[in-house]
């Protein structure tokens, strides 16, 4: 299997990090200091070399540092499958650029250069929290799976946007929806078919000794087919119009999880079994990703360590070794890393 790593770091003025320079050898790295030494903010930097907002969500502005704000800059050097390739990201205005080998790009083509899956203390309630949070989460693993997936979300949302626009100004012409509402039919079945793959590659993936295996299930209400779900879309118009929103389509679509070997549904496990299955989780889509992309992810797990009893820490970091993936653990202390293969960096 071929190996993606990343060799090179270099950031400007991007979050608390004035200026920083790292290199890696592409084993494993444990980065530990206090709270407040810039641990989360150099991975999620690492996570911006994906599309997207990055392992935070944040919008390009607010990720410049305090208080010049002057905006932010990114490069690396990434070993991939495709080979060595260069990759350079900054914030412009509210949004942000990216260069791929010298050559301007659009976010989307770091999905054919890289793949980066992460889990951060923010997720630990995925399993309580409301279903955008896990629509999100799902879509984020496709997106790793599927780097196409991006594409219709957005032409998905955009068009949820203008009709919803229409909506809420009580806009009663039916031309005026129908090719929204083509539009939706279209993409939300691209986003349907591609989640549901997803959800069928990290089913395949073998159990990780030490974490509990979930059964993930999509929970979508209404057709999903392209004929079928525009239909419901015209039928469901003057409900909409009296809501102010579209209440159909894979922008309500839920995410369901069972511990497996319980039968009992995520949401009533204990706090330590949600942590253990949502791990479980990201290390089944490391693995499908290894699969289908030819080499693992990048891993960025924040504070997980800290979280796990001396077992489960032994049995992440075997699982890490296994997948051979380059993965950035963050902590307190580097006592948390005992029996981790890799490089050590003290912010």
């Amino acid at each position: 299997m071929s190996r993606l790593a990343l060799r090179r770091l270099t950031l400007s003025h991007f979050r608390s990090h004035a200026r920083g320079a790292f290199g890696f050898a592409g084993a494993p790295v444990a980065i530990h200091g206090p709270n407040g030494s810039g641990k989360t903010n150099l991975i999620e930097a690492i996570s911006l070399l994906s599309p997207g907002r990055g392992l935070r969500g944040a919008a390009a502005e607010e990720m410049a540092r305090l208080p010049e704000r002057i905006g932010w800059k990114i490069a690396a050097e990434l070993e991939a499958p495709s080979g060595t390739h260069e990759v350079v990201t900054w914030s412009e205005g509210a949004g942000r650029r990216v260069e791929l080998d010298g050559k301007a790009a659009a976010q989307a083509a770091l999905g054919a250069v890289a793949r980066v899956l992460w889990l951060t203390p923010a997720m630990d309630r995925l399993w309580l929290e409301g279903a955008a949070e896990r629509r999100r989460f799902l879509d984020r693993a496709t997106l790793s799976l599927l780097p196409e997936h991006g594409a219709a979300a957005l032409a998905y949302d955009r068009a949820l946007r203008e009709r919803g626009r229409l909506l809420r100004e009580g806009v009663r012409d039916p031309g005026w929806y129908a090719a929204l509402e083509a539009r939706l039919a279209e993409e939300g079945a691209r986003i349907d078919a591609g989640r549901r793959a997803a959800l069928a590659r990290l089913g395949a993936a073998p159990e990780t000794p030490g974490f509990p295996r979930g059964d993930l299930a999509l929970i979508a209400e209404g057709p999903r087919d392209p004929a079928g779900l525009r239909a419901a879309l015209a039928e469901g118009r003057a409900r909409d119009l009296a809501a102010g929103r579209t209440g159909i389509g894979p922008h309500r679509d839920d995410l369901g999880a069972v511990y497996a070997a319980k039968g009992m549904e995520a949401r009533l496990c204990s706090t330590g079994e949600q942590k253990a299955l949502l791990i479980g989780v990201v290390l089944a889509n490391a693995w499908a990703v290894a699969e289908d992309f030819g080499a693992p992810p990048l891993l960025l797990l924040d504070e997980v360590a800290a979280h796990l009893d001396a077992d489960r820490r032994r049995a992440l970091y075997g699982a890490i070794a296994g997948l051979g993936a380059q993965a950035f653990l963050t902590g307190t202390g580097p006592e948390l890393f005992e029996g981790l293969e890799g490089e050590r960096l003290a912010l």
